[in-house]
């Protein structure tokens, strides 16, 4: 049996975290290293899915309820903009493998934030 990922610690209250939104199947936390003035991640509470490409072929439902939390989110800390990011596999920078999305908010100008 794995341990859970820290998002699941985080969610069960085993680890201290600022969740900003929670619904029946998402959840959303401050980002702890933020690269934007609005840096959250939308997290599924179900840790079947390693990234999002495991995501979108097994619960595409799921998927659009991530789009639709970061959507609240952006609506309510950056006045509906947004970007949404995906890293998917180690080279692409995904550090956690518990299938999650960065809402970066309040970019300044003409700077393209990436991680």
């Amino acid at each position: 049996m794995t341990e859970p990922s820290i998002f699941t610690r985080i969610l069960n209250g085993d680890i201290p975290g600022e969740i900003l939104l929670e619904t029946d199947r998402v959840f959303v936390l401050r980002d702890i290293n933020p690269q934007a003035p609005l840096h959250a991640l939308v997290i599924p509470k179900t840790e079947e899915y390693r990234d999002v490409t495991e995501l979108a072929a097994g619960d595409p439902s799921l998927l659009a309820d991530i789009v639709a939390a970061a959507k609240t989110i952006a609506d309510q800390h950056a006045n509906g903009e947004y970007r949404l990011i995906f890293n998917n596999g180690a080279s692409a920078a995904q550090s956690v493998f518990h299938v999650h999305a960065h809402v970066l908010g309040n970019i300044e100008e003409n700077k393209l934030v990436g991680f």
